[in-house]
């Protein structure tokens, strides 16, 4: 048992221990091309928070990983056999429930381990961080953590060559062979101002890409996933030890 998961914990193991941080990893349920499972995000989401939280644990510092959330934003999918849409109100009521039970145990940090780009945490934190004042509320998207240009070959942010690297490196028996891949080309919206990134409008998925993907993962390799999973974990757990070492009350220099 990984006594930094709460999953793996036992009650006589948890009941007499401080901890300094929780953290919550939310992925989402959704096609990615061909060739990679629906539970890809969910699975990134876990293995980054697990393996950082070891590297912290490991370090004197007592943190916990709770459970992740397997469903997210998925509204522009909804025609996309089984992609599982949570809207954005379920998922502050989901937060709700979880930060007031971490407050009223005293558990006053927590981090939420973003997994899936549909999501976007940042006006429910503003919202419920008024409600939990005591609280130290951070979101972090893991896929923004470390510039992947400098890992890959391809762009892409969905089933591309890095999400199917990583999954070519820790969980290769998940996922089909590269040749049943498609190859993620998607269409561009006709809106400059869109185009550009400065303005926004939901993607609909089934109308920019045939297979899902956004991205083509044909050069994706085990090795390329190796080198960036272990940047983005060193990443993430200099994270995890900042927040547990700040002062809530002097966050700023």
């Amino acid at each position: 048992m990984r006594p930094y998961m709460l999953s793996e914990t036992t009650w006589k193991s948890i009941k007499n221990r401080k901890i300094e941080l929780a953290v919550l990893p939310w992925g989402a349920t959704e096609a990615h091309n061909y060739h990679l499972p629906y539970g890809t995000d969910i699975l990134e989401a876990e293995i980054f928070a697990s393996q950082a939280a070891k590297q912290v644990y490991e370090q004197g510092k007592d943190l916990i990983v709770l459970p992740a959330i397997p469903f997210g934003v998925n509204s522009g999918q909804t025609d996309i056999t089984l992609d599982i849409h949570l809207n954005p109100s379920t998922q502050f009521a989901i937060l709700e429930d979880i930060l007031a039970t971490l407050n009223r145990q005293n558990i006053h940090k927590f981090i939420l381990l973003n997994s899936h780009g549909g999501n976007n945490f940042k006006p429910l934190l503003r919202e419920l961080g008024l409600k939990y004042p005591k609280m130290l509320l951070i979101s972090c998207d893991w896929f923004r953590s470390v510039d992947k240009s400098n890992y890959f070959d391809n762009d892409g942010d969905h089933a591309d060559e890095m999400e199917s690297s990583l999954m070519m490196y820790f969980a290769p028996q998940r996922m089909l062979p590269l040749t049943e891949a498609g190859d993620g080309s998607a269409k561009q919206i006709k809106i400059k101002g869109v185009r550009e990134g400065w303005a926004w409008t939901e993607r609909k998925w089934s109308q920019i890409t045939q297979d899902t993907g956004i991205g083509n993962p044909r050069k994706a390799t085990k090795e390329k996933g190796e080198k960036y999973f272990r940047a983005v974990v060193d990443k993430i757990a200099e994270l995890f030890l900042e927040t547990i070492s700040v002062n809530k009350n002097d966050l700023y220099e």
